[in-house]
């Protein structure tokens, strides 16, 4: 069994961060070193280890994640002036 990355630590409540945004697939919270004043990641519950693991059944779960960018986006009044989505890969 692989070890739990800090992202289930987090979900699990074994390690505190505050969690922002929550539904049944994907959570969020704010980055804990953060490069730009509203700096959040959005992060699927499914483990994926990197983007190269998504798969076809993956698809509408990368969709969510995007949809709840643009969410969040408007909640911290970034949606005007512009924002960026990265995706980690390995």
């Amino acid at each position: 069994m692989e070890e739990k990355s800090i992202f289930e630590m987090i979900l699990d409540k074994e390690l505190e961060s505050e969690i922002i945004y929550e539904d049944e697939d994907i959570f969020s919270i704010k980055d804990i070193n953060p490069i730009a004043p509203v700096h959040l990641l959005i992060i699927p519950k499914k483990r994926i280890n990197t983007i190269n693991d998504v798969s076809e059944e993956d698809t509408l779960l990368i969709g969510k994640m995007i949809q709840v960018a643009k969410k969040l986006a408007k909640e911290y009044e970034i949606n005007e002036s512009g924002y960026r989505l990265i995706f980690n890969t390995n």
